[in-house]
């Protein structure tokens, strides 16, 4: 009877650290990082070396002469918010990625969109279904401190423009079972 009951709370905590590991493998990505969504920010070159995955949070920040559509292919590439899925104006705006596909993003004031303020983010399913390569942690750590990066009065910003998947916890669970394994001998 003790050996079931310590299988059972075994089993009971695998399936937390389970379902936590899981849960740190997203990310949330500033779109456009310090510039946010704005006219000058360089979207092709934020885009580079960056995997977006199910489950994935894309947070566009922008001031008041800008708004973020969501809209298909054909609305991406004539800047037309005519079929538009999402729009929104108030500044800041979180769109989470639930699906694999296309997303296509453009700025409402078509000649923002015309001089570059659109976005293509192909997202994927999740690394380990894809078997896609884990999207690793911002050098310094999640959400890494970048000096000489500050805000306002060089106070140092957080930046959360690459991708922060954590990769400890399926590492933690396979240590745990290992550990469950020797427990139950």
């Amino acid at each position: 009877m003790d050996r079931s009951c310590s299988s059972l709370a075994l089993c009971c905590v695998l399936l937390l650290v389970h379902g936590a590991a899981r849960r740190a493998e997203a990310a949330m990505y500033s779109v456009g990082n310090s510039a946010g969504w704005d006219i000058s920010a360089d979207f092709p070159s934020w885009l580079d070396g960056k995997s977006f995955y199910v489950g994935d949070t894309l947070v566009f920040q922008y001031s008041k002469y800008h708004t973020v559509s969501e809209v298909d292919a054909a609305g991406y590439r004539n800047c037309s918010t005519a079929n538009a899925v999402l729009t929104s104006s108030d500044g800041n705006t979180t769109v989470p990625l639930t699906a694999p596909g296309d997303r296509y993003f453009v700025c409402g004031n078509e000649l923002h969109c015309l001089g570059g303020m659109r976005l293509h983010v192909p997202v994927v399913e999740t690394p380990t279904s894809a078997g896609a390569p884990g999207g690793g942690a911002a050098p310094g750590g999640a959400g890494a401190l970048a000096p000489g990066a500050g805000g306002e009065a060089g106070v140092p910003t957080l930046d959360f423009g690459g991708s922060h998947r954590l990769m400890v916890g399926p590492a933690a669970a396979t240590w745990l079972c290992v550990a469950a394994a020797l427990f139950v001998w």
